[in-house]
């Protein structure tokens, strides 16, 4: 499918029965990482994942512009292009921010969200990385996108952190789908470093806190209690000025808990849904 300003969009079909709802992955993942989570949700819901523009199989925006709107256009042309009415969404990191900016863009378009660690930051502060350029855009712009194998990837990032603290399936759709294979039999990363940089570098330039009161869907706000990303008091900022909202830290996760314990996040998120049921 294709959205508003002509990005060619890749969705999973993750399977289920049940409401609608749509995933929406962190910068430098891709929508397969959510099969271990979707799976525990299949009895409840009809689970799809987007794979947000520049990662996995979707297409590049035009010259290279990485505006945070372009997630909730990619997000809006899944709910459009799939004929998902009102769903569920659930974002990570980025996907979280996507997915709220979506919701201000088309109000009523989900029905509830579970939104965590979303990258939407008060203009003030405070925020990761404040005062500090941009570390994260560095450490990918260096990160190594060539192995000779998945097995290879693999095993490199199941013995570095962070990717060590990922659940072993998680880990493994991470790499089997964001992997593209080259002509000398060797593997890069989909999600170049150098598109990753450019993400996290627009990461702050969104106006979605600016707009947070005019959400009026149920959203629920989560942290990971061991992040060293996403604070309490940021969840608590949030919180505060989204009109139907919920705050939960999850305790024995960190910034990639949905990808750290699929089985404790989708228990999580069916409570969180429990209370919104079909129209």
């Amino acid at each position: 499918m294709t959205t508003s300003d002509g990005v060619a969009i890749a969705v999973h079909d993750l399977g289920g029965h049940g409401a609608p709802l749509l995933f929406a992955h962190a910068t430098g993942f891709h929508g397969m990482v959510f099969a271990p989570v979707a799976r525990l949700l299949q009895g409840q819901f009809h689970c799809y994942s987007v794979d947000l523009r520049g990662h996995g199989d979707s297409g590049m925006p035009p010259e290279m512009d990485f505006d945070w709107h372009g997630f909730a256009r990619d997000a809006l042309a899944t709910v459009d292009g799939m004929g998902l009415t009102r769903p569920f969404g659930v974002g990570h990191s980025g996907g979280g921010a996507g997915l709220l900016l979506a919701e201000q863009a088309r109000p009523g378009t989900f029905r509830a969200l579970y939104l965590f660690e979303p990258i939407v930051f008060p203009p003030a502060g405070p925020f990761p990385g404040a005062g500090n350029g941009n570390p994260l855009a560095d450490s990918a712009r260096r990160r190594r996108e060539v192995f000779d194998s998945r097995q290879g990837a693999l095993d490199n990032y199941a013995s570095k952190p962070p990717f060590d603290q990922l659940d072993p399936e998680a880990l493994r759709a991470y790499v089997d789908h964001g992997f593209a294979d080259l002509d000398d039999g060797r593997v890069r990363l989909k999600c170049r470093g150098e598109t990753e940089a450019s993400v996290y570098e627009n990461s702050l330039a969104h106006d979605a806190y600016d707009h947070l009161p005019e959400v009026r869907c149920p959203v629920t706000v989560a942290c990971g209690g061991g992040s060293e990303t996403f604070r309490a008091e940021l969840v608590e900022a949030l919180v505060e000025h989204l009109p139907h909202a919920r705050a939960e830290i999850v305790a024995g996760v960190g910034h990639f808990g949905p990808l750290e314990d699929p089985r404790l996040l989708a228990r999580s998120i069916r409570s969180a849904f429990a209370t919104e049921g079909p129209d």
